[in-house]
């Protein structure tokens, strides 16, 4: 019977396909969509590469992961430089990373960002009703096993213990996830006539990668959110996570857990907010009725007896009568006293008596003017005979009246010598009364006796 060969160790086996694998590979290239990022407290990344056939799973140990400047997303199409190699106590097959470059926007990316631009142009995202808070009937839902529903009853139970939750339990990641959120849509929104008081959904599930979350960006699962007539709220993966059902929805939480925050306020608030106000309240009420208290004291140290209010207007009105009286008498008196002054001064000035002074100051003031006239107007005559006089002794016209004449042309220009006229031209003779016109026979500059002719005719 033949020996049986010698069986090696699993730690052989792994430790013999790692060296295998590190020396047949080498350092090589690799391309394709990144998924399932995870980037733990050590520091490290791990990541899958896949395509449409496979995966494989890829490690970016901390040293060289902190050379890599942009953000590794999952959708993300990569090359990565790195060896192959086996983590021996597990098994695991993966990529150790040296380095990682874009490569561009993965097919699951892609798509999604065509579906979503698609979908707004057709106002798909246009939902924005509000959501009534807290809500009468939630209906929930989500994968009743999984970590979502219980971080949403949790929430929802410390929060507000008296929502009514109602869990409609579907699956929410795989094929048949869309499908299914879908049908448990169209029938809640058909069973609102016959249960008023459901009045809000929440769409929910916990974190995972782009594929995990594919359902929600099902443009059917979009379409069916958009005409809910129940207000919608999706809740889907954690905060770096979108999907369509996100837009598609009336409002949007980054979490389960924030998402139970959003629908129902949080008791203790409440209650704290109540006894601030019953405080408030208390100390307003206090102040009001000390204020009122102390009013009433005042108007009830202020009121009297109707009958001691008016006796004392009885003698207040006594008091005025005599001031009254004593005023009226004083100004009476004092209008006497006037009137006796202006008398007085009316007399001494009386109209008739003026005018009869007047009348004697302008008899003597025409006397003495009569009186003054004749010597006036006789001082006057004798200083102009004597004026005249003095004029008659200077008057060029005293020379004519002794026999001379004065010789004038034409133009009114006297004539002095006999040089300035010419025979033939006509001067005008001035005599001591009356004038002749003359014509100049002859102009003769050395003879003292010029002839003249005879006056010329008019």
């Amino acid at each position: 019977m033949p020996t049986a060969p010698d069986a090696l160790s699993v730690s052989e086996v792994n430790h013999r396909a790692r060296q295998t694998l590190e020396r047949d590979f080498g350092e090589l290239w690799v391309e394709g969509e990144l998924s399932g990022v995870s980037r733990p407290s050590s520091g490290h990344l791990y990541f899958t590469l896949k395509d449409d056939r496979a995966q494989l799973r890829c490690a970016l140990f901390r040293i060289r992961a902190r050379f890599v400047a942009a953000p590794l997303r999952d959708g993300d199409r990569v090359r990565v430089r790195g060896r192959l190699s086996i983590f021996e106590p597990r098994g695991d097959y993966q990529l150790i990373a040296e380095a990682v470059q874009a490569a561009g926007v993965g097919e699951l990316l892609a798509a999604f960002e065509r579906l979503k631009a698609a979908l707004a142009a057709e106002g798909v995202f246009a939902n924005a009703r509000p959501l009534p808070c807290p809500p009468r009937h939630l209906l929930v839902l989500t994968s009743p096993t999984g970590a979502a529903i219980r971080d949403v009853l949790a929430v929802l139970a410390a929060r507000w213990p008296l929502a009514q939750i109602t869990l409609i339990p579907v699956p929410v990641q795989g094929r048949e996830a869309a499908p299914a959120l879908i049908a448990a849509l169209g029938l809640l929104n058909r069973q609102t006539a016959l249960d008023p008081s459901r009045d809000a959904i929440l769409i929910t599930r916990g974190g995972g990668s782009l594929e995990d979350l594919w359902a929600f960006n099902d443009e059917h699962l979009a379409r069916a959110i958009f005409h809910s007539r129940l207000p919608v709220m999706s809740a889907v993966g954690h905060e770096v996570d979108v999907t369509l059902a996100d837009f598609a929805a009336d409002a949007r939480a980054p979490t389960p857990s924030a998402a139970a925050e959003q629908l129902v306020p949080d008791r203790r608030e409440l209650a704290r907010r109540l006894t601030a106000l019953e405080m408030r309240l208390s100390r307003a009420a206090e102040t009001r009725l000390e204020r009122e208290a102390q009013r009433l004291d005042h108007l009830r140290a202020r009121l009297r007896h109707p009958g001691e209010v008016l006796v004392r207007r009885r003698e207040a009105l006594v008091l005025l009568r005599g001031r009254l009286e004593r005023t009226l008498a004083a100004r009476l008196e004092t209008e006497r006293r006037h009137r006796r002054q202006l008398a007085g001064r009316l007399a001494a000035h009386a109209p008739a008596r003026r005018l009869a002074e007047a009348g004697e100051s302008l008899a003597r003031a025409r006397t003495r003017l009569h009186a003054a006239m004749p010597r006036q107007l006789t001082a006057h005559h004798q200083q102009l005979a004597a004026l005249a006089r003095e004029l008659q002794a200077v008057s060029p016209l005293a020379v004519l009246g002794r026999g001379y004449a004065i010789l004038e042309d034409d133009t009114g220009q006297v004539v002095r010598r006999a040089a300035d006229a010419a025979p033939g031209q006509a001067l005008s003779a001035r005599l001591g009364e009356g004038r002749l016109d003359l014509r100049v026979i002859r102009a003769d500059a050395c003879d003292t006796k010029p002839q003249f002719g005879t006056p010329s005719s008019q």
